[in-house]
C-alpha cells in the first residue's frame, strides 16, 4: 500500500470514528431516575439511585466519556421512581444532592469540588416526616446559593408548596417557609415541584388542584426567595381530573430573566413562556427544558420513544428507547442526553 493509500486510509478511519463515537451511546452503570448538571468550570455531573444508594459520575470532556460513579450516599428505604430520585445542582465550588425517604426526611449530601468528597449534611426539612410523597427539585446559581421546593404535608397533613434555601458558606437550610397553600386544601400529591434560579430571582412551577383541576401554577421571588408574588396559571387550557397526572413538568431562566416553561396536559406536551401562550409541542409526557446557546429545548417520552424537541424550529429528535429523558445544551449546539433504560443509564451526545 503506498503512503499515499495508508494517508487516506487511516484519515478516513479517524474521521469515522470520531463520527461514530461522538453519536455512540455510552452505558454510565445501573441504576435509575438520573439528573445532570453542569458546575461553573463545565464539570458535568450525573447522578442517579441503586435501591438505597446514590452515585455520581462525572465527565471532564464534555459528555463524550464519564468517571467510574462514586458512592454518595446511602438513605434507607430511599424514593426512587416516577421522579421521586435524587435531585442535584451544582454551582461555584459546590455541589449538592438531596434524596427523600418513605418516611418523609429530605436528606442532603455536599460535595466540596476542590477536596472531591461528598459528605451527608443532615435534613432539609425542619419538620421530621413532613414530606413523604417524596416529591422536590433544587437548583442554584452560580454562587454556591441552593434553593428548594417540595411537597410537604404538615398543614393539616395536607400537601402544599414549601420552600427553603441553603445560603453560601451555611451547612444547614434556613427556616421552611410554606410558598403556596391552595384554597381547597392542597396541590396535586402526585407531580413533583419545580425550581429554578438565576440570579437573585427564584421561580417555582407546580401542578396545582382547584375545583377539581390539575393545572399548571407559577410563582416568583426577586429576592432570592424571601417574598414570593401570588402564583398564577400556566397556558390557556384547563385540566379535570380525578387521577393523578404523575408529571410536572420543568422550567428554567432565559438570559433576559424570562422564564420558558413546559408540561403536559391529557397527554400532550405544551411549551409556554411565562406571561405568553402556550404552544402545543406533541404528544407525550415526563418532559423536561434545556436552554443554552440561543435555543430551548424540550425533551419527552412518547410511548417508550425518547426525543426532544427545539422550540424556535420545530425539529424533532428522536434519541433512544427508555425514560425520563435529561438534556443539557453544550457548547457548539451539541446536545448532551442522559436516560434511563432496562435498569441502565446511558448518555449520548447529538
Amino acid at each position: 500500500m503506498s503512503k499515499l493509500y495508508k494517508l487516506i486510509f487511516c484519515s478516513l478511519f479517524t474521521l469515522c470514528f470520531i463520527s461514530w463515537n461522538s453519536s455512540s451511546e455510552i452505558t454510565i452503570s445501573k441504576g435509575q431516575q438520573p439528573q445532570i448538571s453542569t458546575d461553573n468550570a463545565g464539570v458535568i455531573r450525573v447522578v442517579f439511585g441503586q435501591t438505597d444508594s446514590i452515585f455520581c459520575s462525572t465527565s471532564l470532556d464534555k459528555g463524550s466519556s464519564f468517571s467510574k460513579p462514586v458512592l454518595v450516599g446511602v438513605v434507607s428505604k430511599m424514593h426512587l421512581g416516577m421522579a421521586r430520585g435524587p435531585q442535584l445542582a451544582s454551582s461555584a465550588h459546590y455541589s449538592v444532592v438531596t434524596a427523600m425517604d418513605q418516611s418523609g426526611n429530605i436528606h442532603f449530601f455536599m460535595l466540596n469540588h476542590k477536596k472531591g468528597l461528598w459528605q451527608n449534611e443532615g435534613m432539609v426539612n425542619d419538620i421530621k416526616g413532613s414530606a413523604p410523597e417524596g416529591l422536590m427539585n433544587i437548583a442554584c446559581d452560580n454562587q454556591d446559593n441552593f434553593y428548594a421546593a417540595w411537597l410537604d404535608l404538615r398543614l393539616n397533613k395536607r400537601n402544599n408548596i414549601f420552600f427553603s434555601s441553603l445560603p453560601a458558606g451555611h451547612t444547614q437550610w434556613l427556616k421552611n417557609k410554606l410558598v403556596y397553600q391552595s384554597p381547597d386544601e392542597h396541590v396535586c400529591e402526585c407531580c413533583r415541584p419545580s425550581i429554578t434560579v438565576k440570579g437573585s430571582n427564584v421561580a417555582i412551577m407546580f401542578r396545582n388542584w382547584l375545583s377539581g383541576s390539575r393545572d399548571l401554577y407559577l410563582t416568583t421571588s426577586a429576592n432570592k426567595g424571601k417574598i414570593f408574588n401570588a402564583a398564577t396559571k400556566l397556558g390557556s387550557g384547563t385540566w379535570k381530573l380525578n387521577a393523578c397526572p404523575m408529571d410536572g413538568g420543568g422550567l428554567n431562566f432565559n438570559a433576559d430573566n424570562t422564564i420558558n416553561t413546559t408540561w403536559q396536559r391529557q397527554g400532550v406536551v405544551y411549551y409556554c413562556k411565562a406571561g405568553g401562550n402556550e404552544k402545543e409541542l406533541g404528544k407525550g409526557r415526563d418532559c423536561s427544558i434545556s436552554t443554552g446557546s440561543g435555543q430551548t429545548i424540550v425533551a419527552m417520552g412518547d410511548a417508550g420513544e425518547l426525543k426532544y424537541k427545539n422550540v424556535q424550529t420545530n425539529q424533532e429528535t428522536i434519541v433512544s428507547k427508555g425514560s425520563y429523558l435529561k438534556t443539557h445544551i453544550l457548547p457548539g449546539n451539541k446536545v448532551l442526553c442522559v436516560w434511563e433504560e432496562n435498569g441502565l443509564i446511558k448518555s449520548k451526545k447529538i
